[in-house]
């Protein structure tokens, strides 16, 4: 099965502000790594269970565009929920911190939708395809065996290993590469699928992450980077 966990203790040391601000003090952050952790879990029940109710006429088969798509965009994502998780963690930065859990509790419901469509397609959650195969033009697209847009091993060690301003600059940096690889992947599915249910979410995705760019901009700037 793909693992679509989100890093090793991810969830257990998460910190989720509950009133917008910075927690101070460790029960507080404490109280706050329980509420993340429990939204992003109800968050992937909840998308899961969509998944399962959302209709649709087609059953796409284990070679198609759609199956594809779900099992490798559910992959992307997990990293950009690991790497936010890490990020409400440890930034200062309260718009950084808000950034970081809005992305990992929309991406990780994505997840569960993606994988319940497999279900109901009577598919697994691995394909006997390369990744990004289902995408003609993807040849070449998939390095050491990364998707676009997804850090490298090296720049998820860094990003731990950074604090303060280098870490929020270094997290805006290879979220807005990791945004550019999915909205890449969210608009090769809508040039090859007509089912409803798949093309509503990739829409989604591309106007959802496009806008976090923007703000990610907008922070980059603010901390008087690009």
């Amino acid at each position: 099965m793909i693992d679509l966990t989100i890093g090793s203790g991810a969830l257990a040391t998460a910190g989720a502000p509950e009133d917008g601000n910075i927690e101070r003090g460790p029960g507080r952050r404490t109280t706050g790594t329980v509420a993340l952790a429990l939204a992003i879990l109800l968050g992937l029940l909840l998308g899961f269970a969509s998944g399962l109710l959302a209709p649709g006429l087609l059953r796409p088969g284990d070679g198609s565009p759609e199956a594809g798509f779900a099992r490798d965009m559910s992959s992307h994502h997990a990293q950009a929920v690991e790497m936010s998780i890490l990020a409400h963690e440890k930034s200062t930065d309260p718009d950084v911190r808000t950034l970081a859990a809005d992305i990992a509790l929309t991406q990780q419901a994505q997840i569960g939708t993606m994988q319940a469509w497999l279900k109901t397609w009577n598919l697994g959650p691995t394909g006997s395809k390369p990744r990004m195969a289902w995408m003609p033009d993807a040849a070449g697209a998939v390095k050491n065996g990364l998707m676009p847009g997804m850090a490298t091993d090296a720049q998820r060690a860094e990003l731990r290993a950074a604090t303060g301003r280098d870490f929020d600059v270094l997290f805006l940096r290879l979220m807005r590469d990791h945004h550019l690889g999915g909205i890449h992947m969210a608009e090769g599915i809508l040039d090859l699928s007509d089912d409803a249910q798949v093309t509503a979410l990739a829409n989604s995705m591309v106007a959802g992450q496009k806008k976090e760019i923007e703000l990610i901009q907008s922070l980059l700037g603010k901390f008087g980077a690009r």
